[in-house]
């Protein structure tokens, strides 16, 4: 078959490139949202599935809105199918109507949990102990689309968002190719959603990873997780902000946020149990050890984060 492929993040490159060297289908165009600044220089980057697009010599279109701004474009591909992996848009009906077979999409959730566009993100911050891949057919609601099949995976204790988004990555390019047989032959099964267990994640903003040290320690912990790489969670010390990349569940009582050791270790007390801090970085400053941090910082038993 001729395909249309629409993601945009690195988590979007696995499947891609197992369809590509696969051989059986042929990925005709790749679409993906516009370049976008990058870092405190603002430098203007590609995403990552553009940059593998060209790699293969296959032609990419970036639309600001798909749905005003390809349709004519997507109708002279004159493919078969598209798939769609974190994309970023929406798709119209009429973009849904283009090609024989529809539009299909690669989720990281076990739909209907998690509906939306931070499945991995919010399945660790919740304390869930499994998650997976839903293989499903497209329609014009928000992940609502009928399911192909979908694959469990079980959620690493320590594991952060950016561990999981890239084994989720692997497992969703794993049976892509399988899942592309069955559609091309007719064979494929579809089965509906039950909206009774359906739930919606918005996209994660920087105020959703501000730690809330009234929480008890779990708590804690899974937002640090849920948050790493993006947008990583953090707190406060006299006013300027504290990055918080790692910790580990530890013991200590205490107000919620007070420093209870600020030797060569730094636990802070929660609401309930306390934290480890492993990983830290001060604003302005660079990411480091705690133990390292601690060395000359003013910082000391009795401080309360959060300020």
């Amino acid at each position: 078959m001729k395909i249309v492929y629409f993601g945009t993040p690195e988590f979007s490159v696995k499947p891609l490139e197992k369809i590509i060297l696969s051989g059986k289908h042929e990925v005709v165009g790749v679409v993906c949202q516009p370049d976008r600044p990058v870092g405190r220089k603002a430098v203007m980057t590609p995403p990552p599935t553009k940059e593998f697009a060209l790699k293969y010599g296959i032609r990419v279109f970036q639309y600001e809105s798909v749905r005003k701004e390809g349709v004519e474009d997507l109708k002279k591909l004159n493919a078969d199918a598209m798939v769609t992996c974190a994309y970023g848009q929406i798709l119209s009906q009429e973009i849904l109507d283009i090609t024989k077979f529809g539009v299909f999409n690669i989720h990281a959730s076990l739909l209907p949990k998690y509906r939306g566009a931070s499945p991995i993100q919010y399945s660790i911050i919740n304390g869930d102990d499994r998650t997976g891949i839903t293989y499903m057919k497209t329609d014009v609601g928000m992940d609502t689309g009928d399911i192909i099949r979908q694959y469990e995976t079980a959620i690493g204790e320590s594991e952060t968002y950016g561990e999981l988004s890239d084994r989720l990555s692997a497992l969703g390019a794993e049976h892509m190719v399988e899942i592309l047989d069955e559609i091309e032959s007719g064979k494929i099964e579809l089965r509906k959603q039950n909206d009774d267990f359906s739930s919606i994640v918005k996209p994660l903003k920087k105020e959703d990873s501000i730690i809330d040290f009234s929480k008890n320690s779990k708590t804690v912990f899974n937002l640090v997780k849920g948050t790493n790489p993006w947008p990583i969670a953090h707190t406060f010390l006299n006013g300027k902000i504290l990055k918080i990349y790692s910790v580990k569940l530890s013991e200590g009582s205490g107000l919620p946020g007070e420093v209870v050791v600020a030797a060569d270790r730094l636990v802070v007390s929660c609401g309930a149990g306390a934290v480890e801090v492993l990983e830290i970085q001060e604003e302005g400053g660079k990411k480091m050890s705690a133990k390292a941090y601690l060395l000359g910082r003013k910082i000391k038993n009795g401080d309360v984060l959060g300020k």
